[in-house]
């Protein structure tokens, strides 16, 4: 245990506390499964494992409300591994570090694991608790949220009685989500052809570092800078003023994180070409470090050595690849035109890796509007078809409609006003919650999301507000009671 277990409330941090040494990456949350299966046990709840891998636990209602209807709670079980290159950190084995910063807790150099920790602890401090008043509750915890949703995809939606449900994975204090994008992914597949090594070849390593990425939908709209799109325009504009080949180029790690780091190794015929080429990628990154100081004031560009590689890619597969990225759209592409600010279509290039002869990249799209999702995804395609790409495009996702007439916002929007004291933002969220797959799978299923203050979440920056855990553990505890 570490200094965590000692915040308030000490009932949900110590089951945080306990979360950040628990591996728990998308597809492998077994053993966060069998701790959540233990405490079930030891509260004497039963519980039942749908063919997915999701949990479902079942508390009894607190004496003298066995009659109210039942109540949903949901997370998920998995989290965003994302490092900084230089800290030695195996995700696999190794603890997060917490932090203190202030209000804020925090990682050392990694993703913390707030989203959606903080809601799997809030969860587990409920069922333990035998002081709070609540109807019957059946706690969810879904798996692989990160990677596309798919436990709640594949939710054995059967299992559950409850026909309300608050769902714990928002990170923005005074505000209740009734809404959310849907979203799918595509990948790029563009075979590269090699060329042979020459006596006079020189290599050139290149790595745009310090950006702050995040989360591909909740921070979209800061227009941060994506390492992958940046590399490649500054390659791009050096390839017009002095040709060379590409030998790699790579970048991110996750659909849903923007990415903060891309590397590259470039090919050129000797020492004079090779100034030529730095000094134009210098250049470019000038004017991209001056355009995106706002934003990402902790970019930098390392120009390197190292020894030659043993093939590096032809001049045409070079050319079209730097065409192919710097053609992929990134970002905001519309805002709604019926909720203020609210971001309605991005695009996320999210990951670029070559192997076996081939360049694969993937990228995130998002829309609250189906019929915009789809025609994103289509432009997507036909960029990388006129690259000579082949393209996969996986299932949509579904988005969350808001319902302004739920029985379950009024409720909510009143506790809230009594607890804390303010009156509630309602707002959608550019960003999947499970909440658009949970009700598309059970109809007429009334839901609500919300959450503490988490910023930069799927980036080492990652923090969670200590002080605004209280309030949403205080306002969750008293909507049970109200919903009781």
């Amino acid at each position: 245990m570490t200094f965590v277990s000692s915040l308030e409330p000490s009932v949900l941090w110590s089951h945080f506390d306990t979360i950040l040494t628990i591996p728990r990456a998308s597809k492998d949350e077994g053993r966060m499964r069998d701790h959540v299966i233990a405490l079930a046990e030891r509260a004497g709840c039963p519980h039942v494992v749908d063919g997915a891998g999701n949990v479902i636990v079942r508390k009894p209602a607190a004496p003298g409300h066995e009659a109210a209807p039942v109540t949903i709670l949901q997370s998920h079980l998995d989290m965003v591994q994302e490092k900084n290159a230089d800290v030695a950190h195996d995700f696999a084995t190794d603890a997060i570090v917490p932090q203190r910063d202030g209000e804020h807790l925090t990682a050392t150099g990694t993703t913390l694991g707030s989203d959606n920790g903080i809601g799997v602890a809030t969860m587990l401090a409920v069922l333990e608790a035998d002081d709070l008043v609540h109807g019957p509750l059946e706690l969810l915890f879904t798996i692989d949220e990160e990677t596309g949703l798919t436990g709640a995809a594949q939710l054995d939606a059967g299992l559950l009685a409850g026909r309300r449900l608050i769902n714990l994975d928002s990170e923005e204090e005074g505000c209740l989500y009734v809404g959310c994008a849907g979203g799918g992914e595509s990948r790029i597949a563009l075979g590269v052809t090699a060329a042979a090594a020459g006596d006079g070849d020189r290599p050139v390593t290149l790595a745009l570092t310090g950006l702050k990425g995040g989360h591909s939908g909740v921070d979209i709209h800061l227009q941060r800078g994506n390492a992958i799109c940046l590399l490649a325009r500054a390659l791009w504009a050096a390839h017009v003023a002095a040709p060379f080949r590409l030998a790699r180029i790579e970048g991110g790690s996750a659909h849903n994180a923007i990415p903060r780091e891309a590397f590259a190794t470039v090919v050129v015929s000797g020492d004079a070409e090779r100034e030529r080429v730095v000094a134009a990628v210098e250049t470019e990154f000038d004017a991209i470090r001056d355009e995106y100081r706002p934003a990402d004031p902790g970019m930098a560009l390392a120009v390197g050595d190292g020894g030659v590689p043993d093939r590096s890619w032809a001049p045409e597969t070079t050319a079209t690849v730097l065409r192919l990225i710097a053609s992929l759209p990134h970002g905001v592409q519309a805002m709604s035109y019926d909720i203020a600010g609210l971001v309605e279509t991005s695009n996320n290039v999210a990951t670029a890796r070559a192997a076996d002869g081939l360049l694969v990249i993937t990228t995130s799209s998002r829309s609250s509007v189906d019929a915009e999702l789809d025609a994103l995804r289509r432009r997507i395609r036909a960029t990388a078809e006129l690259a000579g790409a082949a393209v996969e495009t996986g299932s949509a996702y579904p988005g969350w409609k808001p319902d302004m007439a739920s029985r379950l916002l009024e409720v909510v929007q009143r506790v809230h006003a009594q607890e804390l004291g303010s009156e509630p933002e309602v707002k959608a969220i550019h960003a999947g919650l499970e909440c658009g797959i949970i009700g598309k799978k059970i109809p007429g299923m009334d839901m609500i999301s919300f959450g503490p203050v988490i910023e930069f979440p799927h980036s080492p920056d990652e923090r969670v507000h200590i002080d605004s855990v209280g309030r949403f553990y205080r306002l969750l505890t008293a909507t049970l009671a109200a919903l009781a």
